[in-house]
């Protein structure tokens, strides 16, 4: 194992609790065992973002501790969609929607796990297991754990005081993804600690399988000291998937309240160092700016390289601090009668008509050469340097 890696810091830095406790996990690991831990992610959306990053980043660790580690793509679980916080169901999605949004999940999950080597992290799918199970299979399955056990969780509570109705498949969710563990026979399962509930569901269903005291690694949530997440919600979730600029930009955004949390989960700087920056961001010692511009250019780093990420630094000092336009904007020829949306839409300016849209109505699209904020959505597309939000710009000329 690797020896600069100890054993107690895996589970300290970003860990919010431990099951059953973590002199258990611990006592495993000081005795020299290689365990198989795993990661289970549903993907719902197309691309992780850093919110991803927080278990992927500690798995990797344990991977670099000479441990085997699993990413768990839930292709099979997705389709029903995690209850999770949900106050009503999810939207379903096909077997082909989910394959769609997974395809570049293993390149953007590289950046910190190693797929290669000697100790390779395995990628898998649980559809592997669950699509081959028949009702007699599910049958079985579903009498291992009782109704009383999965009213505990709060929103099924809530959704019942309200009125609002539970599916059955719904309940079967936190069982279908327990028994991933059990298809797998790992030692260990880590994920936010927003899944604890299906997460110990796993252990309960290890203990009556197959008889194995299964531990779980809950890790803490990206959010400020109001308890605000990054996230869709919020418009700043920063996508593995986004440029060094578009995600330098998202960070820039956050409330000042993430950024020692963005240190602890997101960055590879020591504790010590993070515990001086708090220190100092508490007394005022400094501008919070100044610190969320480290923190930026640390993530971007990780994802992009040194090089990119400073140059991220410097393009957006210069458009925002200095309110100049970056050199290096993409350039996009057009003509005459073409409309804005077509033009951004084949462009990947934009993702969608209602992304576009969105930016209209929000007054996020401006014309800077004409200094003509734009505000029709049928509006024909004219020569000059074009401003979507603020972070990003494309250049457009009439041929």
């Amino acid at each position: 194992m690797n020896s600069n890696i100890k054993n107690n810091d895996l589970l300290t830095r970003g860990i919010s609790a431990t099951f059953p406790s973590k002199d258990f996990i611990l006592n495993k690991m000081n005795h020299g065992e290689k365990l198989t831990i795993y990661l289970g992610i549903d993907p719902t959306g197309p691309t992780l973002h850093l919110g991803h990053s927080i278990p992927i980043k500690i798995l990797s660790d344990f991977q670099k501790a000479g441990h085997k580690v699993i990413l768990l793509m839930g292709d099979f679980t997705a389709m029903i969609g995690d209850p999770t916080d949900k106050s009503a169901a999810r939207k379903q999605l096909t077997h082909k929607e989910v394959m769609v949004n997974l395809k570049n999940y293993k390149k953007q999950a590289s950046a910190l796990l190693s797929f290669v080597g000697k100790n390779p992290a395995q990628f898998k799918f649980n559809s592997s297991w669950l699509s081959k199970m028949n009702f007699e299979d599910v049958l079985s399955l579903a009498s291992q754990m009782t109704v009383q056990q999965m009213l505990e969780r709060d929103m099924f509570n809530k959704r019942l005081k309200e009125g609002k109705p539970i599916y059955i498949n719904e309940f079967m969710y936190p069982l279908m993804q327990a028994y991933d563990s059990v298809a797998m026979n790992v030692d260990g399962e880590i994920g936010g600690n927003d899944q604890t509930f299906n997460m110990l569901c796993g252990r309960d269903l290890m203990k009556t399988m197959k008889n194995k005291e299964k531990f779980v690694i809950t890790v803490k949530l990206l959010e400020d000291n109001t308890g605000k997440k990054m996230g869709k919600s919020e418009g700043n979730m920063a996508a593995l998937s986004d440029s060094e600029e578009e995600m330098y930009g998202k960070i820039m955004s956050w409330t000042d309240g993430l950024i020692v949390s963005g240190f602890e989960l997101c960055t590879n700087v020591s504790m010590g160092e993070i515990e001086n920056i708090k220190k100092e961001l508490t007394s005022n010692k400094v501008n919070p700016r100044d610190y969320k511009m480290k923190l930026a250019r640390e993530i971007v780093a990780i994802y992009h390289g040194d090089k990119k990420a400073k140059k991220a630094e410097e393009d957006f000092v210069k458009t925002f601090q200095k309110n100049e336009i970056p050199t290096d904007i993409e350039n996009i020829k057009a003509k005459k009668n073409d409309l804005l949306i077509d033009i951004f839409l084949s462009n990947n300016i934009v993702s969608s008509k209602g992304e576009f849209r969105r930016l209209i109505e929000g007054g996020a699209i401006t014309n800077l050469d004409l200094d003509k904020k734009i505000s029709l959505s049928t509006y024909k597309v004219e020569s000059g340097v074009y401003r979507i939000g603020k972070k990003r710009f494309c250049k457009i000329n009439i041929q």
